[in-house]
């Protein structure tokens, strides 16, 4: 369960934070308005602060003051246009499809930009269902400017003096992530759980952690941090060390269940995996809350009294050497995990957590890119562009509602048919249908709830403190639960005519019926020029190729002290992780797309397994190295990285070959040269290096894994090629 959906975490959330501070200031701004100049001007201003609250996103203050703004003004001009097209309404057929075009296709610049094209939708919309004059068609424009330039005023003011917490509680989300990654890590131990399934879960969970690292990463790292920001920056980096570690525990997990016939003791390293997970929520739940977490319980005696079990085992015989290495191994890793999770709960004594560097462009690599340049919109104007085609569908889409509410039988709201596609319809199929089920029980649910609370109450005060609790719960859970969102959306628009005109019973049947059709309007045009995941899968696959020899060339140069420190590799990881991320993200959307529109499912999810474990190896190598320092002299470690990241970036590249090329074989050096460190050493280097048997038996692990990435690369290139898609390297333009 998404940590924000339990009552314990929610209220110390960002959600929650978000969701009370823009209902705060739109119902603040409302009922200012109102009192200074009348009910007419505060709903026209209120709705201009509604609207540019939905832009109101966590971001760095410079950020989100540039994306409120572009809002404020897109929008005011949309409303004064809309106003002036409002006596003609077959006017307004055209300009929603241009104005829904033109949003849509911004889409491409990032996840940012769909608030900014429902907000503007939402405002043609409203301003166009109320026919006026030219002269109130400019005074509600500039009603509007003025409520939405309040909303964005008050917002900056408000982020910027919680601007320490908002950082917490981002940061608090990315560690309660890492806890559920840890947790699922755990069940690794229990022989009783399917490893393939156990896999699945963990890569979509990965997937969902790198999305919040980086959320992480690009509020506290993307503005030079001042001082007070110092922890932090710290626990980020703290936070990303027991994740490396976590990382380096993945490859002993197959080991330890072929070799340890000892339920118990395996049983015993899950339960300790699970207790430092709940060390972690501890750390983001007292981080969320403002204040420094306790000093975590001393977990280093549970590990003492599994690793006697485990020396038991041995005395006794009942173990084999294979067994007793595996043990060894994934004991020294707790070990280390469990200091990780300890030093986390004291950032500030980190001496091992590098300071913020003193120039802000030194945190660039690690952060999300905003560009927002006209080329890269006009590049996507082309049939082949996943982003036009989408914004082909949305105008279509929303310009079809429009002109079918205008000869419907009942007293439709046409805009309310309009928004209700243009909720649904999303860049993707598998969005799409979650958000069209979501809605569809949500209005069923909240219009139903509504009815009842009118029945019952009828105090204006109690029905306004209820409007501003649903006004708030719809942006709380827009991005966990987007069910709770419609719910709450719903029963904000009723209460709202339950306050202004209680006269209007009817409008639950209507909403209900306007809805249905919009739904059907929604399916039919989500089959209109599509995009679907498979289309794109292949680029993405040899991107986390790319990215895997990227991240194998930073590896070495780290481990042979050819960088001074691992700031390199720390990105190279950050990339890999996030190809990784973007192929798991387009496997589990194809997944929910029709039947025949899934290829090379079980080769993709092999495909992301065995990447992943390639890196966990190396990550676990890179701790052998640590843990097992080499005198200066012998050279035989040093030799032995340099032959396996060639060998490594060997098979890798003979993978994309294969992935692209169906001709493409093995080339036998780079084969050969990946398995020369499974030969023994019998040297006096090997001898007098502790660490040599532990990198022997990685080697051979990683040439076996990288043999199987080349393998099921071959059989993804074929399938996808059988079904017309050209696979090779290419730039990526899918929105969403």
């Amino acid at each position: 369960m998404h940590y924000a959906l339990s009552p314990r975490t929610f209220f110390f959330s960002h959600y929650f934070y978000t969701g009370l501070r823009i209902a705060t200031g739109v119902v603040g701004i409302a009922l200012l308005a109102t009192l200074a100049f009348g009910e007419r001007i505060g709903v026209a201003v209120a709705f201009g602060a509604l609207c540019n609250s939905l832009m109101d996103l966590p971001s760095p203050l410079k950020h989100k003051f540039n994306e409120m703004l572009t809002s404020v003004l897109l929008c005011s001009a949309i409303a004064l246009v809309s106003s002036l097209c409002a006596p003609h309404p077959w006017l307004l057929v055209p300009l929603a499809g241009l104005v829904g075009f033109i949003t849509s296709m911004l889409v491409v610049f990032g996840r940012k930009a769909m608030p900014l094209q429902f907000a503007a939708l939402f405002t043609m919309m409203q301003t166009g269902s109320n026919p006026t004059g030219g002269e109130h068609a400019v005074a509600t424009s500039l009603l509007f400017f003025a409520g939405g330039f309040s909303y964005m005023l008050y917002s900056l003011a408000v982020s910027w003096w919680l601007r320490e917490r908002i950082k917490q509680q981002v940061l608090a989300e990315s560690l309660y992530a890492l806890a559920a990654y840890l947790r699922i890590k755990a069940g690794f131990y229990d022989a009783r759980r399917d490893l393939g399934t156990q896999f699945t879960r963990l890569v979509r969970q990965q997937t969902t952690l790198a999305e919040r690292q980086q959320a992480s990463r690009d509020l506290i790292l993307r503005v030079a941090p001042a001082q007070r920001d110092t922890l932090l920056v710290r626990a980020h980096y703290a936070m990303l060390d027991v994740y490396e570690l976590a990382l380096a525990m993945h490859p002993d997990y197959a080991l330890l269940r072929k070799h340890v016939s000892d339920g118990d003791l395996l049983m015993a390293f899950g339960r300790l995996a699970g207790l430092l997970a709940d060390d972690l929520e501890n750390v983001a739940f007292a981080m969320a809350q403002n204040r420094l977490p306790a000093p975590p319980p001393d977990r280093g005696p549970e590990l003492d009294r599994i690793e006697a079990q485990a020396r038991q085992a041995t005395d006794a015989g009942r173990s084999t050497p294979a067994a007793d290495y595996a043990l060894r191994v994934t004991i020294v890793k707790l070990r280390e995990l469990l200091r990780a999770v300890e030093r986390l709960h004291r950032p500030g004594s980190g001496a091992s957590i590098p300071e913020p560097p003193a120039i802000q462009d030194a945190w660039a690599p690690f952060l999300s890119r905003q560009r927002y340049e006209w080329r890269i919109l006009v590049s996507e104007i082309r049939l082949g562009s996943p982003t036009f085609r989408y914004a082909i569908r949305v105008a279509v889409g929303i310009s079809f509602a429009l002109a079918l509410s205008r000869v419907l039988p009942y007293a439709t709201h046409g805009y309310w048919i309009a928004l209700t596609v243009a909720v649904i319809l999303k860049p993707n199929y598998s969005m799409t249908r979650r958000r069209r089920n979501d809605r569809v029980i949500g209005t069923l649910v909240g219009s139903v709830l509504t009815a009842l609370i009118l029945k019952v109450v009828h105090a204006p005060l109690a029905l306004l403190g209820m409007l501003f609790i649903a006004t708030a719960a719809a942006p709380a859970f827009l991005n966990i639960r987007y069910l709770y969102t419609a719910i709450a959306a719903s029963a904000q628009v009723l209460l709202l005519i339950g306050l202004t005109t209680p006269e209007a019973s009817h409008a639950m049947l209507e909403r209900l019926l306007d809805t249905g059709v919009g739904v059907l309007i929604a399916g039919v045009f989500t089959y209109v020029l599509p995009s679907w995941e498979y289309e794109d899968i292949p680029r993405q696959a040899d991107r986390v190729l790319a990215a895997n020899r990227g991240y194998i060339a930073a590896w070495r140069k780290l481990l042979l002290d050819e960088d001074a420190d691992d700031f390199a590799y720390r990105v190279a990881r950050k990339r890999f992780m996030d190809s990784i991320a973007g192929l798991g993200n387009a496997l589990q959307r194809m997944q929910d797309e029709p039947e025949n529109k899934r290829y090379a499912l079980m080769e993709l999810d092999r495909f992301v397994v065995q990447n992943y474990l390639v890196v966990a190896h190396c990550a676990a190598i890179r701790l052998i190295m640590h843990r097992h320092p080499a005198p200066p002299e012998n050279g035989l470690p040093a030799a032995m990285i340099e032959r396996i990241a060639r060998g490594l970036a060997g098979q890798l590249g003979t993978a994309q070959e294969a992935l692209r090329a169906p001709e493409a074989r093995l080339r036998a050096a780079d084969a050969s040269a990946a398995r020369e460190d499974g030969t023994e050493e019998t040297s006096d280097a090997a001898r007098a290096w502790t660490g040599y048997r532990l990198l022997q038996q990685r080697a051979r692990q990683l040439a076996s894994d990288a043999d199987v990435i080349t393998g099921v690369s071959a059989a993804i290139g074929s399938v996808f090629r059988q079904a017309g898609v050209a696979v090779g390297a290419a730039r990526d333009s899918r929105p969403g």
